[in-house]
């Protein structure tokens, strides 16, 4: 649960007072609670979030200040690791090959910001302070400090690549 609140700052959602507020006004905060919460109730409700937005988001190993911007269509396989501070926006897939060189599962660095529609996958490693542009198509190794764009990715090395895409840092 401790996690949570630190989710929940990445919004700029400090007042631990307010949460209610926050709890019944955003579903991206509803979700990150059941998400976060390990009990029987949280599971009935996290099946319920998913059915409703369309999300599958199974995998334990996410750090801490997930944001999930417009939680609708994202993808993730439970074999993905992310690291913290990560920005995940709506129609985002980040999944496993199941053969071939590439088989496996991406493990994503801290401070990455995944645009609308990109899509991750294989066994690959995503570094830290990495901008996935929107509509991306990544199944290669990242560097961090990069910028990837289209398909097939081009990789553009840039320092503070996420500078200004992703706020309230942990």
């Amino acid at each position: 649960m401790h996690i949570f609140w630190k989710d929940l700052k990445r919004y700029g959602f400090c007042d631990k007072k307010k949460f209610l507020i926050y709890f019944f006004k955003y579903k991206e905060v509803r979700f990150l609670f059941w998400y976060r919460t390990d009990c029987f109730i949280s599971k009935l409700m996290l099946r319920k979030y998913c059915n409703k937005y369309g999300l599958e988001i199974f995998s334990k190993n996410i750090g801490e200040g997930l944001f999930i911007c417009h939680p609708i269509a994202i993808n993730v396989n439970p074999k993905v690791v992310i690291g913290k501070n990560c920005n995940i926006h709506k129609g985002v897939t980040i999944g496993m090959e199941n053969r071939g060189a590439r088989k496996g599962a991406p493990v994503l660095g801290n401070d990455v910001w995944i645009g609308v529609n990109s899509t991750v996958v294989g066994k690959i490693n995503i570094g830290n302070d990495v901008l996935i542009a929107p509509n991306t198509y990544v199944n290669c190794d990242v560097p961090s400090h990069s910028i990837v764009l289209g398909n097939p990715c081009k990789i553009i090395h840039k320092e503070n690549a996420t500078e200004k895409y992703i706020n309230n840092h942990i």
